[in-house]
């Protein structure tokens, strides 16, 4: 069975059911003439959909004077040398996965800790949202002379693999997955060897044989970087946390603007955020039921997944707080994302 990637249409098609209150800036907004370029690897994705639309709005908002344009491919830059990039004022603004570059970093790891209060969409916006403007996320960015501007809002990883499901928690024993930051290492406690691919070569190294299983935002990604084309079975409720993969801003670039260009950049944020979740949504409608159909389901009890949670939650959160402690204020970082979510709950 093959599936389609979900592109920027399939997201927008959803925006007619979708509160957008920025989404009218038809207002004229006068200013000079500037072109941006954002620096992303693979194809236009529900990722990438939010950034499209507001990139549309913004266009149209100044009547064509401030032009966006995302460039795909890794055209501009890997994306492992993203922030290099934007550091070297090589383009305006990119996407960054934190667990492609956890040195680089090191706070924003706390997006990949396993089993974070992040699985309600609600929820998950609320509380990335608010750790964009975070002292410990921002300080990150300003090492690469760059600044946060929008969490990627990135669903909760479920996996899919090939060969002998693993029906059980023993049944991960000595599979090699692919996963990254705390998700890997949860998957580490498991007797599972980590891997930390880049997305594009996941499929690859599936066909070849030196891959068993891969963790992917579910499901968009799954079929964006053609895992389920290679898969078996897949996880339906492991749910074992998620990452961040969002969009950062050339520093430089964005304090050069003219306040009013800063401002029509900044109301657009909730924008992109619905966008995206629209986007993610119609990928489910879209792929589940043909994951249904091609692979095979894996459920677990509640009993599996609580004892999951006893050995790769809370040791592995007090492992990522200690490691961290002389970096930035880990614990203060932890923290918060579970206080913000308890101002939405």
């Amino acid at each position: 069975m093959k599936f389609s990637t979900i592109t920027k249409a399939a997201g927008l098609a959803l925006l007619s059911a979708v509160s957008l209150p920025n989404a009218a800036l038809a207002a004229n907004v006068d200013g000079p003439k500037v072109f941006w370029k954002l620096s992303m690897w693979g194809n236009p994705r529900a990722l990438s959909a939010g950034m499209e639309e507001m990139a549309k709005n913004v266009s149209e908002a100044t009547g064509g004077n401030f032009e966006i344009k995302i460039f795909y491919g890794a055209q501009l830059s890997s994306n492992r040398e993203n922030l290099d990039g934007i550091k070297l004022n090589a383009f305006e603004g990119a996407a960054i996965c934190n667990f492609y570059h956890p040195g680089k970093n090191p706070a924003w790891m706390v997006f990949s800790l396993p089993f974070l209060p992040l699985g309600d969409p609600k929820v998950d916006k609320y509380v990335r949202g608010k750790m964009m403007s975070h002292p410990a996320i921002v300080a990150d960015m300003e090492k690469w002379n760059a600044v946060p501007y929008v969490s990627g809002l990135l669903p909760q990883y479920e996996i899919l693999g090939k060969g002998d499901a693993p029906t059980d928690l023993d049944g991960w024993k000595g599979l090699r997955v692919r996963a990254g930051g705390g998700l890997g290492t949860a998957m580490e406690k498991l007797g599972s060897v980590k891997q930390t691919l880049p997305a594009g070569e996941t499929s690859t190294a599936f066909q070849r044989g030196a891959l068993d299983a891969a963790a992917f935002p579910y499901t968009y990604a799954h079929v964006s970087f053609k895992i389920a084309d290679e898969a078996d079975w897949y996880t339906s409720n492991l749910a074992p946390g998620t990452s961040e993969c969002g969009w950062v801003l050339n520093k430089t670039a964005y304090e050069a603007l003219p306040e009013q260009y800063q401002k029509l950049l900044d109301d657009n944020r909730e924008l992109v955020m619905d966008v995206e979740q629209a986007a993610y949504a119609a990928a489910d409608a879209k792929n589940l039921p043909e994951f249904e159909k091609s692979m095979q389901k894996i459920v677990y009890t509640d009993e599996q997944l609580a004892a999951f949670k006893e050995v790769a939650g809370q040791p592995v959160w007090d492992a990522w707080i200690a490691d961290n402690k002389d970096k930035f204020d880990s614990q203060g970082v932890f923290d918060a994302i579970w206080e913000y979510a308890a101002e939405v709950q």
